[in-house]
């Protein structure tokens, strides 16, 4: 898992802004990935935990998830977020 800010220019040429959107009220959940995970997050704040790693993300990152990963997910204020399923190197080519 990685969180990291990204600029405007990097949202553009992604075309995050046309990715799906999902979005959670305040909850725990159990979740895994069947395929790696890229999301931006829109708005809120979440933490997840897995095999003794936790990262933190909100408003304005970009997180990756792997594929396999098994984790809880804690939705700590309702969080917004595009996504995109798989490689996101196939996006940058």
């Amino acid at each position: 898992m990685k969180v990291r800010k990204i600029s405007e220019v990097e949202i553009e040429k992604l075309g995050i802004k046309s990715w799906p959107i999902w979005e959670c009220e305040p909850s725990t959940f159990d979740w895994y990935y069947n395929e790696s995970e890229t999301s931006y997050i829109v708005s809120g704040k979440a933490v997840v935990k897995a095999a003794g790693q936790t990262i933190e993300f909100g408003k304005g990152d970009l997180v990756s998830f792997p594929k396999g990963l098994k984790c809880i997910w804690t939705v700590e204020q309702k969080l917004t977020k595009h996504y995109y399923l798989g490689d996101l190197e196939k996006l940058r080519d």
